[in-house]
């Protein structure tokens, strides 16, 4: 594939923008997953789950977006912040995720998000209403590792780094 095929597929790869929400527990720092709905996912965990997150809107700034989508996909309004940029990750399917740590808490089991309809089953014509998101739950770092989507795992990185390093400080 030709570098100029290469920037062409990166300008139009969709760009979502989402939130690592974290708490510091007693064993150690969670994070906030959330599980994909509809069929597609039902049975899927290890690698399925993911933060909250969606597609940014033209010229819509990230952190704009990653709050608006926070808000969407779990019910809850973002925590007040401060907001700590995370390195740009690029999933298998080329979608690029522009994501923000903010520390928060919040009941996982009160997480309802918008939903989505389509055809169910496929080609019965019937169409279908679906949650974008049918679970969350708290984490620790290391249990967040393998469950989330493999290409976000350097999130999870990014965010134990920063708060190694607020430890340090």
């Amino acid at each position: 594939m030709s570098s100029r095929t290469q920037k062409n597929r990166a300008r139009s790869a969709p760009v979502s923008a989402g939130l690592v929400l974290y708490r510091l527990a007693d064993d150690g720092p969670e994070v906030l997953l959330v599980h994909p709905g509809g069929p597609f996912w039902k049975s899927r965990d290890l690698g399925a789950w993911s933060i909250p997150k969606g597609l940014m809107e033209e010229n819509e700034p990230p952190l704009d977006a990653a709050l608006r989508e926070f808000a969407e996909e779990t019910g809850h309004p973002p925590p007040p912040g401060p907001y700590h940029p995370l390195p740009e990750v690029r999933l298998r399917s080329g979608k690029r995720i522009i994501a923000f740590a903010a520390e928060g808490d919040l009941d996982a089991g009160t997480v309802r998000s918008n939903t989505f309809t389509m055809e169910w089953p496929p080609h019965s014509g019937r169409m279908q209403e679906f949650p974008e998101i049918d679970r969350a739950a708290w984490f620790p770092l290391s249990e967040a590792k393998r469950r989330i989507n493999p290409g976000m795992v350097p999130l999870l990185d990014a965010l134990r780094a920063i708060l190694e390093k607020q430890q340090q400080g």
